[in-house]
Parts: structure tokens; sequence; C-alpha cells
């Protein structure tokens, strides 16, 4: 279940501000709109975030806890394509962008916190300052290089450097992610990924 948060109705949203302006400097008129538009919201872990078939109306930015995105494969397995912490942002791309179904489930992994900014609300931010369109443009293609990334490290790198990789960016993650949704992140089974464990 989702509950927002009545002590955060209008955040400082400190962390995305600084992540976007990171990218470009944002006026003080588009920081107090962010700030205005944007809340935040407590949910517990395994809530659902966006369902297959649903269209995403909403963005998440991930102030604390972690968030997994899945779909599920012509055998039925959930499939997790995206593990994602803080300071990320979670979204369902096909859906959030074009309005329609989306072809994969955003669930959380444990308690979060996030930061939430409705589609029509950024769309109007869009329209408003330039500088947040340049921003968002930023934003989308780092997005998709790290979905290039992922494809090749699956079709190119063995299951062992996979896993490597992900403990490099993410040190922690053995004690926030259950092995099963790490297997399938990477593409391997469990009980591969128990042998990869003993031999690193």
């Amino acid at each position: 279940m989702q509950k927002k948060n009545s002590k955060y109705n209008q955040p400082p949203a400190d962390l995305i501000l600084k992540l976007f302006e990171s990218i470009h400097p944002l006026s003080d008129h588009l920081k107090q709109l962010i700030e205005m538009y944007s809340y935040v919201i407590d949910v517990e872990a395994k809530v659902r975030l966006i369902d297959i078939g649903k269209v995403q109306k909403q963005i998440y930015f991930i102030l604390k806890g972690g968030v997994r995105s899945y779909y599920i494969d012509p055998a039925g397995n959930e499939i997790s394509s995206w593990l994602l912490f803080e300071g990320e942002l979670a979204i369902a791309v096909y859906s959030f962008f074009s309005q329609k179904p989306s072809f994969e489930t955003l669930e959380t992994l444990e308690p979060c916190r996030l930061l939430v900014l409705s589609y029509d609300k950024l769309n109007e931010l869009y329209h408003q300052f330039p500088e947040f369109n340049f921003i968002g443009r930023v934003l989308t293609e780092r997005y998709y290089i790290k979905s290039e990334e992922k494809a090749n490290e699956l079709r190119m790198l063995p299951a062992i450097e996979r896993y490597r990789n992900l403990m490099e960016r993410h040190p922690d993650i053995l004690k926030r992610t259950p092995l099963g949704i790490i297997a399938s992140y990477l593409g391997i089974t469990q009980s591969t990924l128990s042998r990869i464990r003993a031999k690193v």
C-alpha cells in the first residue's frame, strides 16, 4: 500500500534537485515548482508501483530503498530487468513516455521512501522551461546507454564478470536483494549464482 507522508507534502527534494543541477542549472522558479508539484510517499516492501498492462502515470525518484522491474517470459517466469536504489529513477520507460500499457512491473524490494512527480506535471515543466527539456533528454539518454550496456553484458560477458560488475556498482546488494532476483537480473540460474559466489 502506498502512503502519502503528510510531513513531506511539499518536500525540499534536495536529492533530485542536485541530480537535475548536475546536468543543467535550474532557475529558482523551476526549483519552486518541482518542490510544489512533487510529494513523498512511504511504501512497504513488495508493493507494485506499476503492473503489467497498466499505464504509468507517475515517475518515482528513490530517496531510500530499492525497486526492481521485471517482465514475464513465455514460460511464466519473472525476469528482472532493472535493480534500482537510492538516487535513481524508477520508471517503466515505454509506458510512462508513451502513456500506453506497461510491459513490465515495478515492485519495491524493501521499504522505500519515494519522491513522486506525475506525468502531467512533468510535461507542464517541460513546456514552461526549455532547460528542463534538456535535463529530461540527458536523463533519457543515460537510461538508454545503461540499457545498452546491460544488453551488451548479457550478450558478451561471462556470468562471473556480470556478477563482479554488479557487485562493484552495488556492493551491498546481497544484503538487500533475494538471490533469485539477482540471478534473474544476471540472466543465470540461482544454482549458477551460488557457484559463482563460491569462486569470488
